[in-house]
């Protein structure tokens, strides 16, 4: 297990939520989020190989990732918390779901999936990523993958943000992420997720198409399904104030 940075936003007497973000992010992801502090209490972090988390060498699994977040729990003295993810942060919500319900209260699952064929394709990002031992190679097209072009053209401040935050992602964790995602396959033990589930699609999300997260929806016992538009994968950036409604619905 490894130790995740994080930090926390709120009132220690509020819901405690966990926050993780998408592949090659870090928590800063989540700042058009942070209102939610006003209800609860907040706890953003980076996964392993991400943002100021430590890189552990050597290939990741999605359990992995997960035991990292019960570590933090156990740190933070957390005996359940309701837990938020987009991309990869859905993955690792979805295997603490169903590997330790006992400590998932709620769960919110945005732009993410349960598996992402074909392997090859995380094989060549990981790569090139090691290749070039930088993000720099990938950052304009996994960008542009993030947001819809309007959104892209209407706030080019944002999107400059997120090429930043992919870019000083370190290229080991990244490319150790990328392998556990290609290994990754939670289809068959989706039924076994009690917590009550929220899934949340982004429209134009071709990182994680729409078809993914109704996938999950329909295997997990009483999940809802909401689509955004116009939303691409970081649905959570582009649409805050119609995530941030969805998510503090859900939650309360």
């Amino acid at each position: 297990m490894t130790a995740l940075a994080y930090t926390v936003i709120g009132h220690a007497d509020d819901p405690t939520v966990l926050m993780g973000g998408s592949l090659g992010t870090n928590r800063a992801m989540w700042e058009q989020q942070l209102a939610l502090a006003r209800r609860f209490r907040l706890v953003t972090f980076d996964h392993r190989g991400h943002g100021d988390s430590p890189e552990p060498p050597g290939a990741y699994e999605i359990a992995d990732l997960g035991r990292d977040v019960l570590e933090l729990m156990d740190t933070l003295e957390l005996e359940r918390a309701s837990l938020c993810g987009l991309s990869i942060g859905g993955m690792v919500g979805m295997w603490l779901g169903i590997n330790a319900p006992e400590r998932i209260d709620r769960l919110v699952l945005i732009c993410t999936a349960a598996h992402m064929p074909p392997a090859t394709a995380w094989q060549e990002r990981a790569a090139t990523v090691r290749a070039a031992r930088s993000l720099e190679p990938l950052a304009d097209t996994v960008v542009d993958r993030w947001l819809t072009p309007g959104f892209a053209a209407a706030h080019p401040e944002q999107r400059a943000r997120l090429r930043a935050m992919l870019t000083a992602s370190p290229p080991a964790g990244y490319a150790a992420c990328c392998g556990a995602i290609e290994r990754m396959d939670l289809r068959d033990e989706l039924g076994q997720i009690t917590a009550p589930t929220l899934v949340i699609s982004g429209a134009d999300d071709l990182a994680t198409p729409v078809e993914r997260q109704a996938l999950i929806a329909a295997r997990i016992p009483g999940a809802r399904h909401e689509i955004v538009a116009p939303a691409a994968h970081v649905a959570a950036v582009e649409q805050p104030d119609i995530i941030n409604q969805l998510i503090e619905e859900h939650l309360s």
